[in-house]
């Protein structure tokens, strides 16, 4: 292109891959439209022929992602959203519509609650909210027009580990589907979708991606369904970008390492502070798989813990609104997470002021337990 102008040389001066490079990592993709050398070509992505057009409809990371946590979760398929509620959003309007009815766990996060009770009545979707700890409320709870059963395999933030032979047996009684959201176990401690789970979701701004750099989500389950979440995610504009996509699948490389040592150090963590006599409760659950219970620790403090001193002594464990990084946190559910849940519904799970939802990293365990302890005992009244 040396006799065009300065001006078009710029513009077109990048490289172009001629030759199919064969990296080791995965490329990032970072366009927004793929090109065409013509229109046969062109007509050629409408036939099924050529796989990209347009990176909101599909891009080669995000459906990298989609097609690793597929994999992981033992599914068919699976597809990439912006972040976790996306992914939630578009996996509930694949399988309900207007008219329609939900059953959904009682104990879910405080976004997941909002959208259910709130954000879906625009949709025309109405919801009825039951303990899943309770067999006969789920049932009790079922009508001719429901078509889903929603939880989470281990619940926020006071852990309940899920039935989910129960609830696929029950959906299946009753003919409906079921959702499930995996985000604290991860494929690498569960997978629901083995178990018979038709929709498994992930927010995998926390372990897959697991270094607190990316926010995005992931559903996967059969290729059926899959392919109707995928048209809503493109429709609602809730596609991932590629270099988060790329960023996720890079955090899913250490997955297994990283959870390992999150589990083993939680339930360290979980144990010495049932031993601590300024912890009222510790909530963490038992027997999840052989592989582990999962890496949060959720307790509430004594009467003469001050909260705001705890948060205010922690030294170097940091104060977040969420989880699952190498680094161990903590988050606050009544101020954050929770706090626009109507208050019967706080008091209804426990939710209250003393509350803490403790992110276990991959620090040494004895070094983790004993930050906690210096802010519980620099606490007390």
């Amino acid at each position: 292109m040396s006799d065009v102008s300065f001006d078009t040389l710029s513009v077109h001066q990048s490289l172009k891959n001629k030759n199919h490079f064969t990296s080791k990592a995965t490329p990032i993709y970072q366009t927004s439209s793929f090109s065409f050398k013509n229109l046969d070509e062109l007509e050629s992505y409408f036939e099924g022929e050529t796989p990209y057009l347009y990176t909101r409809y599909g891009n080669p990371n995000t459906d990298e992602l989609g097609a690793a946590v597929a994999a992981l979760e033992s599914a068919e398929s699976g597809v990439a959203a912006s972040s976790g509620m996306s992914g939630i959003l578009a996996g509930i309007v694949s399988v309900a519509k207007n008219g329609d009815h939900i059953v959904a766990c009682d104990d879910l996060y405080g976004g997941t609650y909002h959208l259910l009770d709130t954000e879906l009545k625009n949709f025309g979707i109405d919801v009825t909210f039951v303990s899943f700890a309770n067999e006969q409320e789920i049932r009790e709870a079922i009508r001719e027009n429901t078509k889903l059963l929603y939880t989470e395999t281990i619940t926020n933030p006071f852990l309940r580990a899920e039935n989910i032979e129960m609830l696929v047996s029950i959906a299946k009684e009753f003919n409906i589907a079921t959702m499930v959201d995996n985000t604290f176990a991860t494929p690498y401690v569960l997978q629901p979708y083995k178990e018979g789970v038709d929709l498994v979701v992930h927010s995998a701004t926390k372990y897959l991606g697991g270094h607190s750099d990316v926010s995005a989500g992931v559903i996967v389950g059969s290729e059926e369904l899959i392919q109707s979440v995928r048209q809503k995610i493109i429709s609602l504009g809730a596609n991932l970008s590629p270099f988060e996509a790329w960023l996720t699948c890079r955090g899913i490389k250490t997955l297994a390492l990283r959870m390992e040592k999150q589990n083993n150090n939680a339930q360290y963590i979980a144990d010495e502070l049932k031993e601590n006599a300024n912890v009222q409760k510790v909530y963490f659950p038992k027997s999840v798989s052989e592989k582990g219970n999962g890496a949060v620790v959720t307790i509430e403090l004594s009467p003469q813990c001050d909260i705001h001193t705890f948060f205010a002594s922690l030294g170097w464990i940091k104060i977040v609104p969420s989880l699952g990084g190498v680094e161990t946190s903590v988050s606050y559910p009544f101020g954050t997470s929770h706090r626009n849940l109507p208050p019967e519904a706080q008091e209804k799970l426990g939710i209250n002021e003393r509350v803490i939802r403790i992110s276990i990293g991959i620090e040494n365990p004895k070094e983790i337990l004993a930050e906690l302890i210096s802010a519980i005992e620099t606490s007390l009244i």
